[in-house]
């Protein structure tokens, strides 16, 4: 286990936990994304995970004549506790202990988010697991997971995707350009050349708290390669 990493936030879309079918939930899959917390939190890491809701609800696909956008961010909000559930329970049933903490108030079923309470938490061993982003609408999830990595004083904010493997110097889809992954980049860099790490709310809390983030793509055993200090994906720092 790398000492840098010892307590993580992980960004953890929604996709991530639809399988093939790009919706909803896949239980196989959040099984196996569930056992490799269970392993991590055995060999001693502080796991927070911030997740997102985009399987079930995408507010930014809603039409602009549709809903307004705070209602369709609430509405994505609550999408986001769902997942957070299921993972809680996957988790549980391999042995390890979570706790699902919202910014919406759902007292039956998860915690009010309380930021010494989220800390005792990881402490005493537990997962974390974020729910409703920030629970405010106008916010994305990768804010959320910016603004929890700061409040729990993570060692790192992981950023995992479903579709790229790191920061690249132009779309890595563009065949008309020369698109290189990068393996380490600084904040000004990214700043300057416009890389898409975060949205710029997000990446501006971790620009200004010195808030590392390695971007990468998520698929099985990519955690535990991280901790152990093998370089994945592009950190940015």
């Amino acid at each position: 286990m790398n000492n840098s990493y010892k307590r993580i936030l992980l960004k953890l879309s929604g996709e991530a936990l639809s399988g093939k079918d790009k919706f909803g939930l896949d239980f196989k899959v959040v099984r196996s994304i569930a056992h490799e917390f269970c392993e991590l939190n055995k060999l001693g890491a502080e796991i927070a995970i911030v997740v997102g809701g985009g399987n079930i609800f995408r507010g930014r696909n809603i039409p602009k004549d549709s809903i307004d956008r705070a209602t369709a961010d609430y509405m994505g909000m609550t999408a986001t506790i769902i997942n957070a559930i299921a993972l809680q329970a996957e988790i549980e049933r391999c042995g390890a202990k979570a706790r699902v903490l919202t910014a919406i108030s759902m007292k039956e079923v998860a915690e009010d988010y309380i930021r010494r309470k989220a800390r005792a938490h990881l402490k005493d061993g537990k997962i974390v697991i974020f729910a409703a982003g920030v629970g405010s609408p106008y916010f994305t999830t990768d804010t959320a997971a910016a603004l929890r990595a700061l409040e729990i004083e993570a060692d790192v904010l992981l950023k995992a995707t479903t579709n790229v493997d790191g920061v690249y110097t132009s779309d890595p889809k563009d065949k008309s350009k020369k698109s290189k992954k990068l393996k380490k980049v600084s904040y000004h860099t990214a700043l300057v050349k416009r890389l898409n790490v975060m949205d710029s709310t997000a990446f501006s809390l971790c620009r200004d708290n010195n808030m590392p983030i390695i971007v990468f793509k998520y698929k099985p055993n990519v955690l535990k390669k991280i901790l152990s200090g093998k370089e994945v994906g592009t950190l940015v720092s």
